[in-house]
């Protein structure tokens, strides 16, 4: 099933709003919807809503053999999904477009700035690692999936533990929750995206935008940043001039 496309009339009073600074549901330029951070009876496990957006992440692990590359160090692996029950125009089990762009834009926030400590999940050197995998659905679409993806993934692995682990010999024993206290991954700090729209090559920006705004955007600039300094930028669409200064901020003309 598609999503209805927006008519001429529905676009050009959109765009007129953005023009006159004027959103739908009345927020300023700059401002943010209301961000809900809720956790479920699992470690690992929380839902996210900004707005009516919602996404759901869950962390899980396991033991593994690490990369030859990397033997003493454990695995990050992330998966975003998108079905149809978030939105019409999302089909269940298929490789769309934007869903390889929202997975890789996940991997880059996260694991690409070295958030988490990955050599603290070595057991075994060469032979067994943790593997931590971060699983994050899409529950409804109303815009700005990657800033609320990101918010809950970090959440998620923040609040997760995993199992502590005995080594005897060669003998590796996972203990259960109920013998060893679980332990909490090792985070060195805490990097979350903030998206931004342009419309008219620039001329008009707003920050986290609503689902119909996304429709009718020129293009979209996403910025990784934790509370220290802003880790990195992905720019889509249409030229916009960005320039970095001192104060880590970004100017957008």
């Amino acid at each position: 099933m598609k999503e209805t496309p927006l008519s001429n009339c529905e676009r050009q009073f959109l765009l007129k709003a953005i023009e006159e600074k004027k959103r739908l549901d009345g927020r300023q330029t700059y401002d943010y919807r209301n961000i809900k951070i809720t956790f479920g009876t699992d470690y690992g496990c929380c839902i996210v809503d900004i707005g009516k957006t919602r996404v759901l992440a869950q962390v899980s692990c396991e033991l593994v053999a690490p990369k030859d590359s990397r033997p003493t160090e454990g695995i990050l692996f992330f998966n975003l999904e998108l079905s149809s029950m978030a939105s019409p125009a999302f089909e269940s089990n298929r490789q769309s477009e934007l869903l390889v762009k929202l997975n890789r834009l996940l991997e880059r926030c996260l694991r690409n700035s070295k958030c988490i400590d990955t050599e603290s999940l070595c057991v075994v050197a060469g032979e067994k690692v943790w593997q931590i995998r971060v699983d994050i659905h899409v529950l409804n679409h109303d815009g700005n999936i990657m800033d609320a993806a990101s918010i809950a993934a970090i959440t998620a692995l923040s609040h997760f533990r995993r199992p502590d682990v005995g080594i005897q010999g060669e003998e590796v024993t996972v203990y259960a929750l109920e013998e060893r206290d679980p332990i909490p991954l090792s985070v060195y700090h805490m990097p979350i995206c903030v998206s931004f729209s342009f419309f008219q090559q620039g001329t008009y920006l707003l920050v986290d935008p609503c689902e119909r705004e996304e429709r009718v955007m020129d293009g979209l600039l996403v910025i990784a940043m934790n509370n220290v300094k802003i880790t990195w930028n992905n720019q889509s669409g249409a030229f916009l001039n960005v320039q970095k200064t001192q104060s880590n901020a970004f100017h957008v003309r």
